[in-house]
């Protein structure tokens, strides 16, 4: 007889890195339901979207599809009140709240970690000092309760699973706990290759304080060097109003001209402090290298002097002297051994990686073999 399922994810309001862990984690689950707090059907996959999907009462608040972060505070008596009575496996998706759940006691209860929630640990200070004031005034305390609540709760979990060496760390320091590392799924299938490259770097993601597009566009507006930025965020006026004419921006790209710009590129451009990070991985599928600050999730997807590079530092002149190094490196540089880097981390891979952590930790739970 087959186990009886649960997938419990934050939010379903858009199809992110998180949702796309989801959606292979239930395909590999088909017959599995899912909960959330709230979710917006149009919004995300149509495989998530036929699926049956429970929602905790923070759904049933005013507008809570738009502002579901805004019953952060509300989440953790959420995630207890729903009934997970009858399920055998309950499987949590944890960036925002969800691994909080109650879970039956004979159950398995395993966590995909892609970060403990970061605007409680690493970067709350970031997060405070960013914050209007009405937000000042009540993050020490809202905080301080949840943070305690976060490490409370995931003595609850039998078993966590982390997307990067970098997250491991993180839930080590957090919650105190050890986990398996499974590297999240890449579409890598989708890249390839171009027969010609041309002369211009790549910058690609969310224009956002975190990710550090300013260091690319001041690197290479300092360099007069031709970088292409694709990406939309609150930060677009600002980097534009600051670029040389080396710089282009798009704000989206259909995904075939995504496809070329990454085949095409020189190298690509990464800058931010990821946990694990996606478009390091896409651009090595498309055979080409990627200069990357070397900390976070980078450093397991990106292999150091073989098919990318690092620069030590978040700042321009470290980026600057990173892509004066690479104009002597880029002969070296192997398009395969790129490539077959970035098959490590294909959806078949986080299938294997992913069934062999239940299994062990459903063993280490007592339980028998799996079903």
């Amino acid at each position: 007889m087959k186990p009886r399922v649960a997938l419990i994810h934050y939010w379903l309001v858009g199809m992110r890195g998180g949702e796309r862990v989801l959606e292979r984690i239930a395909r590999l689950y088909p017959d599995a339901d899912i909960f959330t707090h709230v979710v917006n059907r149009d919004r995300i996959s149509a495989e998530l979207a036929r699926r049956e999907i429970k929602t905790s009462f923070i759904s049933r608040l005013p507008n809570a599809v738009r502002l579901y972060q805004s019953y952060l505070p509300l989440m953790p008596m959420a995630l207890e009140h729903l009934d997970l009575r009858g399920y055998d496996l309950v499987i949590s998706s944890e960036s925002g709240p969800a691994k909080g759940v109650i879970a039956p006691p004979d159950a398995l209860h395993l966590c995909y970690c892609h970060t403990p929630m970061r605007y409680l640990w690493d970067h709350y200070h970031a997060y405070y000092e960013g914050a209007g004031r009405l937000s000042r005034a009540v993050m020490p305390a809202m905080c301080h309760y949840l943070r305690n609540w976060d490490a409370t709760s995931a003595r609850r979990v039998d078993a966590f699973a982390a997307n990067s060496r970098f997250i491991q760390d993180r839930i080590r320091r957090a919650w105190g706990m050890p986990s398996d590392l499974v590297h999240p799924p890449v579409p890598i299938d989708q890249y390839s290759p171009a027969s010609e490259v041309g002369g211009r770097f790549l910058w690609v993601g969310q224009l956002i304080t975190y990710k550090r597009p300013d260091l690319a566009v001041d690197a290479f507006t300092r360099l007069g060097l031709p970088l292409l930025v694709v990406g939309d965020g609150p930060l677009a006026p600002s980097l534009k109003a600051r670029a040389g004419p080396s710089i282009e921006f798009a704000s989206k790209l259909p995904f075939d001209q995504l496809r070329r710009a990454y085949a095409e590129s020189r190298a690509l451009v990464f800058t931010a402090e990821e946990d694990f990070g996606i478009v390091p991985v896409e651009a090595n599928a498309s055979g080409r290298p990627v200069i990357a600050y070397g900390r976070g999730g980078v450093r397991d997807s990106i292999v150091d002097g073989i098919t990318g590079m690092y620069f030590p530092e978040q700042s321009v002149d470290a980026l600057i002297q990173a892509v004066e190094r690479f104009d002597t490196w880029e002969r070296e540089f192997d398009p395969a051994a790129a490539v077959a880097n970035a098959r490590r981390f294909s959806p078949e891979a986080f299938d294997s990686a992913f069934l062999a952590s239940v299994e062990r930790a459903w063993s280490g739970k007592h339980l028998g073999a799996l079903p």
